[in-house]
């Protein structure tokens, strides 16, 4: 009898330990980033004219350095776009700056829209 009351009791306090383990990673755990919030203030950032599309693919402060908030939300979606720029670079084989450059001219040029702002090549910030 003894026996069984403790292996219970083993096994009740290994499912307790079990479980605090699995909160504890839960709750140590980063938040999972608010990328559509990300998008809604840099696409108001851009709007202002705050922030526009670097020709290497990026997105940069067309003057000064922003706020917090939206410093935060432009690495955001930059460290989003060298992920995306290192995978096409891995599949097409070309340099990940490449890949931006090319995303730049082809993808997110064209997609401007009224009153943004972008670098042409040679640098210099253009309003669309």
């Amino acid at each position: 009898m003894k026996k069984t009351s403790l292996l219970k009791a083993a096994a009740a306090a290994l499912a307790l330990a079990t479980s605090a383990v699995a909160v504890s990673a839960v709750m140590t755990q980063p938040a999972v980033a608010d990328v559509a919030g990300s998008k809604a203030l840099v696409d108001a950032a851009k709007a202002k004219g705050t922030v526009g599309e670097r020709n290497n693919g990026y997105l940069g402060f067309v003057s000064g350095a922003g706020d917090a908030a939206t410093k935060a939300a432009v690495d955001e979606i930059n460290a989003g776009r060298s992920s995306v720029y290192g995978q096409a670079a891995a599949k097409n084989g070309v340099s990940p700056e490449a890949a931006g450059i090319s995303a730049f001219a082809n993808v997110i040029q064209p997609k401007l829209k009224a009153g943004e702002y972008y670098q042409d090549a040679s640098g210099n910030w253009v309003k669309k």
